[in-house]
């Protein structure tokens, strides 16, 4: 069994760390925070300039043509940087579900574009006191002669200011079906919600917004259900780069920190500690790099990819917690980086399908 990388995915892993580095530093993360826009757009032309921003997306629509494999490489080292961008809904799960379930003519129009970076998509999914499964999309669309219109509200819409475009989920007489939007639209209202992690996301309002239906009525939950395969699998790698880096600045500053004339990790409690995180974070990533294999080979993932994202955010969350007792009081302060992480971690715990419902996944799965 051959658990390496090759050695074209380990110079994708240093060109991404290189690009994070230099137009992402943990600098401009903080500058990042709570911004209306929400990220750097040097980093998003960068991205653009690399073929980076449809790594997934075929070639014959100006993507890379990736599998998912080699984006797992790229989103832990987003992970590892907490680089701001919107990939993930713009490429990911716009893409992934227009490439899904998008006619020609949809396909041919966004597809490219988005692969560029120079249409930015995001995803309108989450409503107000609702849940993360089918029965939590009530947002109303009448059909208006050949387009529909859409009314209701949608909470943590991730960088809507920015976007050209809202990929909603909304409810029809046939069922849950996906429209794509002109964010631009009159008659569509953002407000910037505020969240523990101080990322960009928006309350969206949508007072009779005209909408184009994407796929056959009544397909759109399957449809997304299956690009979320893919999104909690990337998901999962955001969250091993980002424990795996927590770790390595907490071992440092235990080794760095002395306390009674000896390093703090020279103390058996917070040794034990440590130790019990690497072997955690050591376990998500073969987790997660099965789970994207599998995916990148069309084996089945209903319980692999559940399990990649409930076991690393978990562990992403628990890694940032120890990582806060071991820095002390200082761990909570801005001027210390593992504070970041600490928020983040916890944001992406709870987004993108949380604990409970990828729970009930693996038990559907297995039962």
């Amino acid at each position: 069994m051959d658990l390496s990388f090759s050695e074209e995915q380990d110079m994708l892993r240093e060109m991404v760390r290189g690009v994070c580095s230099s137009y992402a530093p943990l600098d401009t993360v903080r500058a990042m925070e709570d911004d209306p826009i929400g990220f750097p757009p040097e980093l998003w032309k960068q991205l653009g300039e690399l073929d980076l921003i449809g790594l997934t997306l075929p070639t014959e629509y100006g993507g890379s043509g990736m599998s998912l494999l080699d984006a797992t490489v790229v989103y832990e080292e987003f992970g590892r940087s907490l680089a701001p961008s919107p990939h993930f809904v713009s490429a990911v799960m716009s893409g992934g579900a227009l490439l899904r379930a998008g006619s020609e003519y949809q396909k041919n129009t966004w597809l490219p574009k988005i692969a560029s970076g120079e249409e930015i998509f995001t995803v309108a999914w989450i409503e107000p006191e609702r849940g993360f499964g089918p029965r939590g999309v009530a947002l109303n669309a009448r059909a208006d002669g050949d387009r529909f219109v859409l009314d209701g509200v949608k909470w943590h819409v991730p960088f809507a200011e920015a976007a050209t475009r809202l990929l909603v989920l909304a409810r029809t007489v046939d069922g849950i079906d996906l429209f794509v939007v002109d964010r631009r639209a009159p008659s569509l209202h953002l407000d910037q919600q505020h969240t523990i992690a101080s990322d960009t996301q928006y309350q969206v309002t949508f007072d009779g917004v005209g909408a184009e239906r994407v796929g056959d009525a009544g397909t759109g939950w399957e449809t997304w259900h299956e690009t979320m395969l893919d999104g909690i699998i990337l998901q999962a790698g955001l969250a091993s780069g980002g424990a795996a880096y927590a770790l390595e600045i907490t071992v440092q500053y235990a080794k760095d920190r002395q306390q009674f004339d000896k390093p703090l990790g020279a103390f058996q409690a917070i040794s034990h500690y440590l130790a019990d995180a690497s072997t955690a974070v050591k376990g998500g990533a073969i987790l997660v790099h099965e789970a994207a294999w599998a995916r990148a080979n069309d084996r089945a993932v209903e319980r692999l990819a559940p399990m990649a994202k409930l076991f690393n955010a978990t562990t992403f969350r628990d890694v940032t917690a120890m990582a806060q007792q071991v820095f002390g009081g200082v761990g909570f302060t801005l001027d210390y980086d593992v504070q970041l992480y600490f928020r983040r971690a916890k944001q992406l715990q709870i987004s993108w399908w949380d604990d409970r419902y990828l729970e009930e996944l693996i038990a559907d799965a297995t039962l």
